[in-house]
């Protein structure tokens, strides 16, 4: 080697990067270090509705943690970072679903308990109406028609971790088997009445009209939770232990759950069987799927499973005479490769959850919800109000 050469590269100084190559870097980075803690470890999420009601607000924003039940490894692995599904502008897709992984998930710190409060992506948000994206499209087609919905929106489909969030409660994991009476849940011939974050709605017959509400806002109701249907009586929407409260005031001549009756048939409960007269408050038994376990495909069990078989599971069913067939050979059973849950929402009378759409599986399972670290009232004032007392407050 020529010393001088050799000299004169000893001597020379690195190249210095400019200010724009050292923002750019930066910001490389902190999207790279972002998108890690947010897709393995804890992400960022809004309560929009009210079907968590008393124990999550409308406002209120939360961590999730990826790493208790064990982070699920991204199945569309090409995206748009920190948008889900829909570019925030211009609306069109966040994602390219041409590269699709498998389902895969890291270990968990633990399992999936009964009363968990759990984020996961919406069932029935495989198929999606663009126009209405606040609205079940399966309730739509059951409702107005295959054709009359697909004449009238943009029809699109999206991947499972693409589809729309959702947080509940679960009631029931896999292999429970649940059924409701008169508002009241059993898991496993076990009745479990709500706790104090569950309510539903109460009609409460006063010895008159005239009271102050204010007597009602100090046991936790507001306003729009009291609403008259005639006469003396109300609607009330509470917990148990707030109904308890209400009884023991000398005005109140009566307290009674407000719940369908036994015999009312509501189509859209799941699993939309019209041999299954079944109710919001009226329902079951249900078993919840397992991993390893086995069930008898029949007249009477395919309404309830064939959704889970074919759709999350991925295999074709066919009728095939008096029996069925699955990926084109004769089947008079199933073994699930998946364990699902069974979610509800703690505002029972106000929650599109499991009883419209079933089982919850383990593949669409996005993380626990953690702690509330903000939370907002939109409607408290004109720039709204911000819940001094739910900052930090844990979730259970």
């Amino acid at each position: 080697m020529n010393w001088k050469f050799w000299q004169k590269e000893k001597n020379a100084q690195p190249k210095k990067k400019t200010k724009s190559r050292e923002w750019f870097d930066a910001i490389i980075f902190a999207v790279i270090a972002a998108t890690v803690i947010r897709v393995f470890f804890i992400e960022a999420y809004t309560i929009p509705t009210g079907s968590m009601e008393k124990s999550l607000l409308i406002g209120d924003f939360l961590f999730v943690s990826k790493v208790n039940y064990g982070a699920r490894i991204p199945m569309t692995p090409v995206a748009f970072p920190f948008a889900h599904h829909t570019m925030p502008v211009t609306g069109t897709k966040a994602y390219y679903d041409g590269i699709q992984w498998k389902y895969r998930r890291l270990p968990g710190i633990q399992d999936i308990k009964r009363n968990d409060v759990v984020v996961f992506n919406f069932p029935d948000g495989d198929t999606v109406a663009l126009e209405a994206q606040d609205r079940d499209y399966y309730e739509m087609v059951r409702s107005y028609g295959r054709e009359a919905i697909h004449n009238q929106y943009t029809i699109v489909s999206r991947p499972v971790d693409k589809r729309e969030n959702y947080i509940k409660r679960c009631i029931g994991i896999a292999g429970d088997v649940l059924s409701m009476k008169d508002g009241l849940v059993t898991v496993n011939g076990k009745a479990v009445p709500m706790e104090n974050t569950g309510q539903i709605n109460y009609l409460v017959e006063l010895k008159n009209s005239d009271f102050n509400f204010e007597v009602f806002k100090d046991m936790g109701f507001v306003i729009s939770d009291i609403q008259g249907i005639g006469g003396n009586t109300f609607d009330f929407l509470g917990t148990p232990e707030m109904m308890e409260e209400v009884k023991k005031l000398d005005f109140v001549v009566s307290v009674k759950p407000r719940t369908s009756p036994l015999e009312a048939d509501e189509s859209n409960i799941f699993p939309q069987d019209p041999n299954r007269k079944w109710n919001v408050d009226n329902w079951g038994p249900v078993q919840v799927p397992k991993k390893g376990w086995t069930v008898k495909l029949d007249s009477l069990t395919m309404p309830m499973y064939q959704r889970a078989i074919s759709i999350y599971e991925g295999n074709k069913i066919e009728k095939a005479g008096k029996g069925w067939t699955i990926n084109g050979q004769p089947a008079d059973s199933y073994t699930f490769k998946m364990d699902y849950f069974w979610m509800m929402g703690d505002n029972r009378h106000n929650s599109l959850d499991s009883r419209y759409w079933g089982f919850v599986p383990e593949d669409h399972v996005v993380g626990k919800a953690l702690f509330i670290w903000m939370s907002y009232d939109t409607n408290a004032s004109f720039f709204g109000k911000i819940r001094w007392s739910r900052i930090f407050k844990g979730i259970h």
